[in-house]
């Protein structure tokens, strides 16, 4: 199916945007699953990177172009670009974490060539391997630490994620000789330039550079760089950067004591006000707003 035909999500079989001000989101597959009667179509991520860990039922998986029915316990890896759809039985029990792109390069930054597996799409048979525990407990712990935050919540869930991609390389290594049926197609030029560019908005959004020097430094102009983000990303260039600002925005106000003034002049904003009506418009709600918001959640969570 060409690229242009399958859908782009912003998260597992949604269309909406990112809904966390956090690096990663946990839910367990019949959460969103079984609204969609137990199926998810064939889709892809431009910026975001899926672990499956399917603990009980069965799937069918379509990954990259292969087919295939898997029982439990198994561990997905969906990179992103990478076009996936799952079929599960009713019966499925299990985790899915996303990963951002901004989390996924600080992996590879930090672990180098244990991250790897995190770009490879295949699926890991779990059996009796002595992962198997090891994972359960870890997709266990960072999804109670997602539902129940406390105090170092953002590093800790770093943390275990950093272990659960260890583990899942060392399980890839296990199971290194098996025959996948699901490999990785062949990168063509304009998912590279995607890659780059998403690279260089990690690099450089808070000086908020312009699209045309972005495209200067890929190279391309700024025409063909809205086309290819448009095509493979589903939305233009600028949207990309706004995303990620947007992301960083709310991680600010969520996660910090700095000012308003302060959050809009480290991502580049000239003035607050600006910086307001940035946010407003993405939101629906002024900065201000979100921030209470975000607390008061917050205190109702510890209450629980």
């Amino acid at each position: 199916m060409p690229d242009s035909l399958v859908p782009v999500f912003q998260l597992y079989g949604e269309t909406r945007q990112w809904p966390t001000p956090d690096l990663l989101h946990c839910e367990s597959i019949p959460e969103r699953s079984r609204r969609h009667d137990w199926r998810i179509r064939p889709h892809r991520h431009a910026d975001l990177c899926h672990l499956l860990y399917l603990a009980e039922g069965l799937v069918a998986l379509e990954l990259e172009g292969g087919n295939r029915s898997l029982e439990a316990p198994q561990l997905i890896v969906v990179p992103a670009m990478s076009i996936h759809g799952f079929h599960f039985s009713p019966d499925t029990q299990g985790h899915i974490i996303t990963l951002s792109r901004p989390l996924v390069e600080r992996l590879q930054a930090h672990l180098d060539s244990q991250s790897g597996v995190l770009s490879k799409p295949d699926a890991h048979a779990l059996g009796t391997t002595r992962h198997h525990g090891r994972i359960a407990t870890l997709v266990e712990q960072i999804d109670d630490e997602y539902r129940h935050p406390a105090l170092g919540r953002s590093h800790l869930l770093e943390a275990l994620v950093e272990a659960l991609t260890i583990e899942t390389t060392r399980l890839a290594e296990t199971t290194a000789r098996q025959p996948s049926r699901a490999r990785p197609r062949q990168r063509d030029k304009a998912r590279e330039h995607l890659q780059t560019y998403q690279t260089l908005i990690e690099a450089q959004f808070s000086q908020q550079p312009s699209i045309e020097h972005f495209a200067e430094q890929l190279g391309v102009t700024s025409a063909h760089l809205n086309t290819l983000c448009r095509r493979l990303a589903g939305r233009s260039a600028l949207q990309l950067l706004h995303e990620r600002l947007l992301l960083e925005a709310k991680r600010q106000l969520t996660y910090t004591n700095l000012t308003i003034g302060e959050v809009a002049e480290g991502l580049g904003f000239s003035e607050p006000a600006y910086f307001t009506r940035f946010f407003k418009r993405l939101t629906g709600l002024p900065p201000k707003d979100f921030r209470r918001r975000q607390e008061a959640d917050a205190a109702g969570r510890k209450q629980q």
